[in-house]
């Protein structure tokens, strides 16, 4: 998600990020509760959750902001945000939520952002990635994702949300902010698993199923919904 210009100034000081972070959170739980949500597809993590395995849950960047209310509570998560003062925002955000966040990218093989979701997924935990975070291309899984299931040897649950009243931002994820008093959705796709010893054709495949299996969804949940646009789309 980018901020826009008129915000970057503002939030160099550390009291207005403090109270715009809270007020972000206390919108998204303001949406939640105003609106009528289902959850399509929740038997492929709850399996996942009741038998204490790990998995990596994986959504687009676009449509992060309801993602907090996908997850079971009580299943300790990490998500992977990036170090940039965006990334940083929503780190504070989420953390109102109790979801844990590691600075970085996995785009380097060697980082320690890769390394310490590695030890998290090996401790029986959870992580969260956005494979085309965090400055896109939109709506393409990147290489980060594929050496964090191979790795790990742990599957992908694909997951995203949509609601009917909303407005897309005209940035490069396209950002959904849902609004108040709508009808939502929440849809799991099924685990996507890659083989420690996956050959570099079978890692390129595993790539473009993550990236079809979100995309599938994400139209599936705007098509459930019959998603409404309030504002004009620039």
């Amino acid at each position: 998600m980018e901020i826009s210009q008129a915000l970057k100034s503002p939030l160099k000081n550390e009291s207005v990020r403090n109270i715009l972070c809270w007020l972000a959170s206390y919108y998204i739980r303001f949406v939640f509760n105003s609106s009528r949500w289902k959850i399509i597809g929740l038997e492929a993590p709850k399996a996942f959750w009741d038998e204490g395995r790990p998995f990596i849950l994986a959504f687009w960047h676009g449509r992060m902001l309801m993602m907090p209310y996908c997850w079971r509570s009580g299943k300790k998560i990490h998500m992977l945000i990036s170090q940039h003062r965006d990334g940083l925002i929503i780190s504070r955000i989420v953390n109102y939520f109790g979801i844990n966040t590691i600075p970085g990218s996995t785009h380097k093989g060697g980082s320690v952002a890769l390394r310490t979701l590695l030890k998290a997924l090996k401790a029986g935990e959870y992580v969260g990635i956005t494979p085309d975070g965090p400055q896109g291309p939109g709506l393409t899984a990147s290489e980060g994702i594929v050496q964090v299931a191979r790795l790990s040897g742990v599957p992908v649950i694909p997951c995203t949300f949509s609601t009917k009243w909303r407005h897309l931002l005209s940035t490069w994820d396209r950002f959904l902010v849902a609004l108040p008093f709508s009808r939502g959705v929440f849809i799991w796709g099924t685990p996507i698993f890659l083989s420690k010893r996956a050959s570099a054709e079978e890692q390129e495949e595993f790539r473009l199923r993550v990236e079809s299996s979100l995309n599938a969804i994400t139209l599936e949940a705007d098509r459930l919904v019959k998603a409404q646009q309030v504002r004009h789309e620039s």
